[in-house]
């Protein structure tokens, strides 16, 4: 097996909320094809690994989402499914439980920059799903997918985007205080932290949203205001 990370994995598997039996399952996870030697196609590196969370993601996302919201139809479910399963989205996860440092990756690759690019992270998320699907099945996988993509799911695509224009649209149009946005807390490591900001209205209760950035725990939470007051789609 290729060598170990230098750091220690027992603090992304606490991140990941998984610990591994086999943790050279993670270890393949975060191995880019650039960290070997040559260029073995099927070796162990993350690619096959994403193949197959890609594959566990959309399932448990379907189900999900298919239990969730009984009322949505075909079209609506797919939307949001496409949102939730899109590479921008697994790279957040990703960021959330703080991957990049521990990603093996090739000496070019690691002065490129490589690390940080979404398109990597969205790569591993996959990945790790993978591994913690090979290492305890389908319910542990369902566990840690709905734990790292449930506050996402509960969001439509719409309000994700527009949520802070749409609720400080929606305050002005009825005389009320514009939003303010106020950060209830901060966890995480500095190289990962995570927010929690609560949206507030004067005159009513405040709406908390979590994101790895202000802006994107921001726009969680006014988009958890409007859905909770039943104004989302008045944007």
């Amino acid at each position: 097996m290729a060598r170990r990370p230098t750091l220690e994995l027992s603090d992304l598997e606490e991140a990941i909320g998984h610990r591994f039996a086999d943790q050279d399952l993670l270890i393949r996870a975060l191995t880019h094809i650039s960290a070997l030697p040559g260029t073995p196609a099927a070796g162990p590196h993350y690619q096959r690994m994403e193949f197959l969370g890609d594959r566990v993601l959309g399932l448990v996302i379907a189900d999900l989402l298919y239990r969730s919201f009984p009322k949505e139809n075909e079209g609506d479910l797919s939307r949001r499914l496409a949102d939730l399963v899109r590479k921008e989205s697994c790279a957040e996860v990703a960021e959330m439980w703080g991957v990049s440092p521990y990603i093996r990756l090739g000496t070019g690759e690691k002065q490129s920059g490589l690390r940080k690019k979404g398109a990597l992270l969205g790569d591993v998320c996959e990945a790790i799903l993978a591994a913690v699907y090979l290492d305890a099945g389908l319910e542990a996988a369902r566990v840690l997918i709905e734990r790292s993509f449930g506050p996402r799911m509960k969001v439509s695509v719409r309000s994700r985007r527009d949520a802070k224009s749409a609720l400080q649209e929606w305050a002005m149009g009825r005389g009320l205080t514009i939003p303010v946005y106020r950060e209830v807390r901060r966890t995480g490591p500095d190289h990962a932290p995570v927010f929690v900001i609560a949206a507030e209205i004067p005159g009513f209760a405040s709406a908390e949203g979590e994101g790895t950035s202000k802006k994107t725990a921001e726009h969680a939470a006014a988009a958890e205001f409007l859905q909770r007051e039943g104004i989302e789609e008045t944007a």
